[in-house]
């Protein structure tokens, strides 16, 4: 039996004070949902649910946390916290004495799961018991829900200050507190007792906007430029030229990215020819025109089921044809494959709901979501649209011409395998060695079909899947092309444990009409429409979010995809509602968003600093350097995280656009926009970072030490990370080795060949102001005292390069 694999051996829970209940944190409550819940109610809770004397065996009941400390019969197996004292996570094991399951071994992912779990201190969600009084959701109630309700433009906080008028739409964005965000903002920062802080100076306000809105420093002619306007309309203006460019879509298309679980190299067990960076350019390029993020959705989704659908826009379908795919071993049983494709609908269900609804619905697939109006039948709901659809290459030109040169291809690999085999025998015949050269000849023949190389991108078809038994212990997986299916609930998440079938159709809770279900093919036109349309407000409300959070360091909510009762309120209600409204209003489009933003007040604060960071010195127009502002003690006290955003705060650029300022500081960028992937570890890849090769299963070092996301899930957001790997990947990397030598050659080619003036050059190159003296004389110091150890003048400034480039000021953006 499932359930013997956790009955000895949760009969050894930690006795202790049954009101004790520490507080967990979302994401501690997220593991346990996600993870060890499901776990539980599919090993465990037939005989420890508690509904009654049969579910409490051994004394114990696994219904509460309460009772889960309270111990069974054998007393406690598990300290919160220290998995290296339970006797649980020694049992699971098979470390000797009691070893659980006696049948065998639980699953090393199983066991992981528990581990962490104790490890984090048994989480544990209130109220998880399975008896028979199941709670209903209250649907009426739950569209009450904050993030549920209409946004609406919101009237303007009374000010002593007038406030220009909304039709003047040019002064909206003036630099000054007039504009709409700055009012709800200063409101804010009034009732809290706080003030704002002073407009940052010209050279940190264009650092901050050409890193923030393309991921590059700006050019000297650009700090040039800027530095002497001194127009009311100059933020503005420069604002303009930054949308404008390319690498807007480049910058903002990673971010869109992260959330998407892009990778350029899949699963090794994956089919297809199909090219991951052709989603990844459609992005890029669906940002840089400003697609109405409505339509960008749409897309997304369904590109190739809406009217007048070109083969081209089959490209952006792979936010789903990219999806993760789990290893399905057809010699085992067809109860264990469904599983498996069971697994594989959670994890595009929590991508789908996280990333457009900022929703955790995959937490509804063994019971209904404890916290939010979702229920396991909406699950199942969405489950249906996926079940109906297959991962598909998709053909970028006329359909006809597509798959005449896919047969070529076919037929080549089925060439090439004779070819390879008769040139790997030896002496060969004079007969064979003509078969060999007819061979080749054909394949050179197949491959002037037209379009032979054309590439096709990974995504979706119409095709409901059948996972079906082939014999004893064997599997076969079927699809029938343009066909659509219900499934049916899976109780306690356990696909070989089929409920009721369900209808395909959107979350009850944010449907205009919950009776209404998906009629045409998949649905997933209908799903995407919904999303947009029925939950307008609420997708709206989470692009808009994600877009503040990227622009501040914080989300106006700072659970970006959770906007359910488990995640956090806005710290501007009000202001989110207004922006979300005039974003729908203005037709969705994220460009003007990002102009409303980066123009008001709030966003070109000062960021107070503490004396001696390392990346706070200043250089204003005439060279002087005033004394570093320090934090405002008072300021800090009431709001040390700045939620309520009485200044900017320092931010660490991200590896992508670390890596990329380094390349333009050397000279050696490659601008170009789009194409294939390049592998980062190629010494010859100057390309832009986002154009690196990306592996879903193997990231690459530069990756990896960096704080990119993993991209076998959905990422909400990146946390920074400080860690002696990244700093001696900075010190020690070839990568920062050939990059510090460029520079210094760059440094020899254009600066002044006295020590002074070489100095000045590298700080003005790389941070956009005028060295002080110190630092002129401690730079000089540095190369004498190199030479005189013994290293050579170019050695000495390739090492003072390379500290310029792995420093603070270098790192970051104030």
């Amino acid at each position: 039996m499932q359930t013997a694999a956790f009955l000895a051996l949760t009969l050894f829970c930690q006795a202790g004070d049954a009101g004790d209940s520490p507080a967990f944190g979302a994401e501690d409550m997220d593991f346990f949902e996600k993870k060890v819940r499901p776990l539980l109610v599919q090993r465990c809770f037939e005989c420890h649910g508690g509904a009654d004397e049969k579910h409490k065996k051994g004394g114990l009941v696994l219904a509460q946390r309460e009772s889960i400390l309270a111990g069974g019969d054998n007393g406690p197996a598990a300290v919160p916290g220290k998995p290296d004292e339970s006797l649980l996570v020694e049992a699971i094991h098979y470390r000797g004495g009691i070893d659980m399951p006696p049948t065998g071994k639980l699953p090393d992912v199983e066991i992981a799961v528990l581990v962490e779990w104790v490890r984090r201190g048994l989480p544990y969600t209130p109220a998880a018991a399975t008896s028979a009084a199941k709670k209903t959701i209250d649907i009426a109630a739950g569209k009450k829900h904050w993030a549920f309700l209409p946004a609406m433009m919101q009237p303007l906080p009374v000010e002593p200050n007038s406030f220009r008028s909304d039709a003047d739409e040019r002064n909206e964005f003036r630099s000054t507190w007039a504009g709409r965000i700055d009012a709800f903002v200063r409101a804010k920062l009034a009732e809290k007792g706080l003030s704002t802080s002073p407009p940052a100076d010209r050279r940190v306000l264009i650092r901050r906007l050409a890193f923030d809105l393309v991921g590059l420093p700006p050019s000297a002619d650009e700090l040039a430029s800027f530095g002497a306007d001194q127009s009311p309309d100059a933020n503005e203006r420069m604002a303009d030229r930054y949308l404008a460019s390319p690498h807007y879509g480049e910058r903002w298309g990673r971010y869109w990215l992260d959330l998407a679980r892009y990778c350029d190299v899949g699963e090794q067990w994956r089919e297809g020819e199909g090219q991951g960076w052709l989603y990844r350019d459609w992005v890029i390029d669906a940002l840089n025109a400003d697609m109405p993020y409505d339509e960008f959705v749409r897309k997304q989704l369904a590109a190739d089921l809406l009217p007048g659908a070109q083969p081209a826009d089959n490209a952006a379908l792979g936010f789903l044809g990219l999806s993760p795919t789990y290893w399905k071993e057809l010699k085992l049983d067809h109860k264990v494959i469904k599983q498996v494709v069971a697994e594989e609908w959670e994890e595009r269900i929590e991508a789908l709901s996280a990333t457009f609804l900022g929703l955790t619905a995959a937490c509804a697939r063994c019971h209904d979501h404890k916290f939010d109006p979702i229920s396991q039948r909406d699950y199942y709901a969405l489950a249906g649209v996926l079940a109906s659809i297959k991962l598909e290459d998709r053909p970028m030109i006329n359909a006809d011409l597509a798959a005449a040169a896919k047969a070529a291809r076919d037929k080549v690999k089925e060439i090439q395998k004779d070819v390879d085999m008769l040139a790997a025998t030896k002496g060969l015949g004079a007969e064979d060695q003509r078969w060999l050269d007819e061979l080749r000849h054909e394949i050179d023949e197949l491959k002037r079909t037209p379009h032979y190389g054309t590439p096709v991108a990974p995504g979706v078809a119409e095709a409901s899947i059948a996972v079906l038994p082939d014999g004893e212990h064997r599997t076969k997986i079927e699809y029938k092309p343009g066909e659509a299916q219900d499934v049916a609930m899976q109780i306690r998440g356990s696909a070989a444990n089929e409920g009721p079938l369900v209808s395909r159709r959107f979350l009850r809770v944010l449907a205009s009409d919950p009776a209404r279900t998906f009629q045409h093919g998949s649905g997933r036109l209908e799903l995407a429409d919904a999303i947009v349309t029925d939950s307008a407000s609420l997708a709206a409300r989470v692009i808009v979010n994600r877009v503040w959070e990227h622009h501040f360091g914080r989300g106006l909510v700072t659970t970006p995809s959770n906007f359910g009762a488990q995640g956090d309120r806005p710290s501007h209600p009000e202001l989110l509602d207004d922006l979300t409204a005039r974003f729908v209003a203005r037709g969705w489009s994220l460009k003007r968003l990002h102009r409303e933003i980066v123009c008001s007040a709030t966003f070109q604060q000062a960021s107070a600093r503490v004396q001696g960071s390392g990346f706070s010195v200043q250089a204003e127009g005439n060279g002087a350097i005033p004394e570093p502002r320090t934090l405002n003690p008072e300021h800090s006290a009431v709001d040390p995280d700045n939620i309520y955003v009485w200044r900017m705060l320092p931010r660490r650029l991200e590896v992508e656009a670390w890596r990329d300022a380094i390349l333009a500081a050397t000279g050696e960028l490659n601008a170009a926009v789009g194409g294939p992937a390049v592998d980062l570890d190629k010494a010859e890849n100057r390309r832009r970072t986002v154009y690196g090769k990306v592996h879903r299963r193997e990231l690459n070092d530069l990756q990896r030490l960096h704080d990119f996301p993993d991209p076998i899930a959905h990422s909400a957001a990146r946390v920074p990370t400080t860690t002696p790997l990244a700093q001696l990947y900075a010190l020690n990397s070839p990568f920062m080795h050939q990059r510090s030598a460029a520079l210094a050659q760059r440094m020899v080619r254009e600066a002044p060949a006295e020590s002074a003036g070489r100095i000045q050059w590298l700080t003005q190159s790389l941070f956009g102001r005028q060295a002080t003296t110190e630092e002129c004389a401690s730079g000089g110091a540095f190369i004498a005292a190199a030479v005189q150890d013994g290293a050579s003048a170019d050695e000495a400034w390739r090492q003072l390069c390379h500290a310029y480039l792995e420093g603070n000021e270098f790192l970051f953006v104030d």
